[in-house]
């Protein structure tokens, strides 16, 4: 009999590619498993690209429904065991009324005590080892091996069920110059730069060999209305796409720049150069959240940044210039003239349920 697992992260996008390699690793494992992926609304899009995992179980629907109703939908998935990467109380009470059998959490949070009956020691907030590889720690009791290298991990996203991209986001795409993606805003999930720091570096960028776009959310847009007139030459993608669309045209771009936000992730995950500007504050420095991938790369300075634990402005980022930024890219763009592009998976439409 094949076994039926669910992975349960409830949270944002960056997270949730990080949490991918879990499902990459139990196909490894169980290849005749069925996956599905608890999750939030708007990582929907996200999880139907990921060719390791089944079924797309929506969180945001499941707690509307009355109590009972909401433990039948979790029972009727058939599964057998949950992992609980994010503990949140009410799913783990949820999947133990369920009748899930097998119940895998960390051993700091109280509550798994009751739900869950296999227990991980796992402490995620001073611990040496990046996100994706504690995450992956929770599947011992399931036989994964104690530790992956960061190398290896890159090989278990699985993200290559692309949708299509529409016509006019296709043609936006120039194959004669290198295609960097800059992505400045963060939604409060990362450190930024600074928008004067981007229109430096844009500036610095010939455009007869980069073409510039620049990609969030409509809202994220009008947040960036100084950029835009400084810079007139980018291509300005804010508001138009939406995530599927969004993960296909990374896949089909050079580069992307950004803070530690879900589409630096993205990148990495996709294959493309990824380049990550961090802090070396804990927890949010790169040793626990720098992107992994075969083009990845992360920013930091090394320097005592103690100063900047209670604002924003963060003076570490500040130190990494636009010109330290702009010879990343030209080296990339050498690189990238001087070898063949990767065919990419043929695109199609991903197929989860709800």
């Amino acid at each position: 009999m094949s076994r039926t697992f669910i992975i349960s992260r409830t949270d944002a996008i960056g997270d949730v590619v990080l949490t991918l390699p879990m499902a990459g690793v139990l196909r490894e494992l169980y290849p005749d498993a069925r996956i599905i992926f608890l999750g939030r609304s708007y990582t929907e899009d996200l999880i139907g690209a990921c060719v390791h995992i089944d079924q797309f179980l929506n969180w945001d629907q499941l707690q509307k429904l009355p109590y009972a109703e909401g433990v039948r939908r979790m029972a009727d998935t058939g599964a057998d065991t949950i992992i609980h990467v994010l503990p949140r109380p009410e799913i783990a009470r949820m999947a133990w009324k369920a009748g899930i059998k097998q119940r895998i959490g960390t051993t700091n949070r109280l509550y798994h005590w009751w739900y869950c009956n296999k227990l991980v020691g796992l402490s995620r907030k001073n611990s040496p080892y990046h996100e994706a590889q504690l995450n992956l720690r929770l599947l011992r009791p399931l036989g994964a091996q104690e530790l992956y290298d960061i190398q290896e991990i890159g090989g278990y996203y699985g993200l290559s069920r692309l949708a299509p991209l529409p016509g006019q986001i296709e043609e936006e795409l120039d194959r004669s110059r290198f295609n960097l993606i800059l992505h400045p805003k963060s939604r409060g999930h990362g450190r930024e730069w600074g928008l004067d720091y981007y229109i430096q570096l844009i500036g610095l960028l010939p455009p007869d060999r980069f073409k510039v776009f620049i990609t969030g959310t409509s809202a994220e847009g009008a947040q960036l209305e100084s950029l835009f007139a400084a810079c007139p030459s980018v291509t300005d993608m804010t508001g138009r796409m939406t995530l599927s669309q969004f993960i296909t045209f990374i896949s089909k771009a050079d580069g992307l720049l950004a803070s530690g936000t879900g589409p630096l992730h993205l990148a990495a995950a996709l294959g493309i150069h990824a380049l990550g500007i961090f802090p070396p504050l804990r927890p949010i420095h790169p040793g626990r959240w720098a992107p992994i991938g075969p083009k990845a790369k992360a920013l930091v300075k090394d320097i005592d940044c103690r100063a900047c634990t209670k604002t924003m402005d963060c003076a570490c980022i500040r130190d990494i210039l636009p010109a330290h930024v702009k010879d990343h890219w030209f080296s990339r763009l050498s690189t990238q003239l001087d070898t063949p592009r990767p065919s990419r998976p043929d695109s199609i439409t991903a197929s989860t349920s709800s």
